[in-house]
C-alpha cells in the first residue's frame, strides 16, 4: 500500500505531521531515531535525524541518513540516540517487540503518536504507559505520548 503513496505521501500527510512535530519539538533533543519515518517528513524539518522505515519506496525520498528496517528490530547500539520519535506509524508493529526495542535502545527522551482510528489504539497506549512514565496529550488524530528524561 504504501510503495503506491511514496510519491504523494508528503503531499497528502505533510501538513498533518508538521501539526503534531509543532507540538512536541521542545522534546525532541539531540541525536534522533524517527521509527517508521516514511519519506522523512521530519528529517527535512530537524537536523540530527536517522529515519528508519520498512517500506524502500516511502525511505527513497528521506534525506539522509536513512535505513531500511522495522521498528521491531532496530539495528542500532543501545544508547545510540538520545530521543526516538515515531508519528503514527506504531500500529502498523507488533508493539510488545517494538516496546523491548525502545527499552534496549534506553534513549532518554521518546515521543510517540498513535493514531487514534487504530483497532489496538488502546492496547499500544496502555502497554507503552505501563512500561514508560509518560505523559498523553490529545492531538486530535493522535493520541501523543511523551518521556521526557
Amino acid at each position: 500500500m504504501y510503495e503506491e503513496l511514496a510519491k504523494g505521501y508528503d503531499e497528502l500527510y505533510g501538513e498533518e505531521q508538521l501539526k503534531k512535530l509543532s507540538l512536541v519539538r521542545k522534546y525532541i533533543h539531540g541525536k534522533i531515531l524517527d521509527l517508521g519515518a516514511g519519506t522523512g517528513i521530519i528529517a527535512k524539518e530537524i537536523n540530527n535525524v536517522t529515519s528508519l522505515e520498512p517500506c524502500k519506496e516511502m525511505l527513497n525520498f528521506a534525506p539522509e541518513p536513512k535505513i531500511l528496517g522495522k521498528a521491531e528490530e532496530i539495528p542500532f547500539e543501545e544508547g545510540e540516540f538520545d530521543t526516538i520519535i515515531s508519528f503514527t506509524a506504531l500500529h502498523h508493529c507488533d508493539i510488545d517487540k517494538v516496546i523491548s526495542e525502545l527499552k534496549r535502545m534506553k534513549a532518554k527522551n521518546l515521543v510517540l503518536t498513535i493514531l487514534k482510528k487504530s483497532k489496538k489504539r488502546e492496547e499500544i497506549i496502555r502497554k507503552l504507559k505501563d512500561t514508560f512514565d509518560m505523559i498523553e496529550i490529545d492531538e486530535g488524530k493522535d493520541i501523543i505520548l511523551v518521556q521526557e528524561g
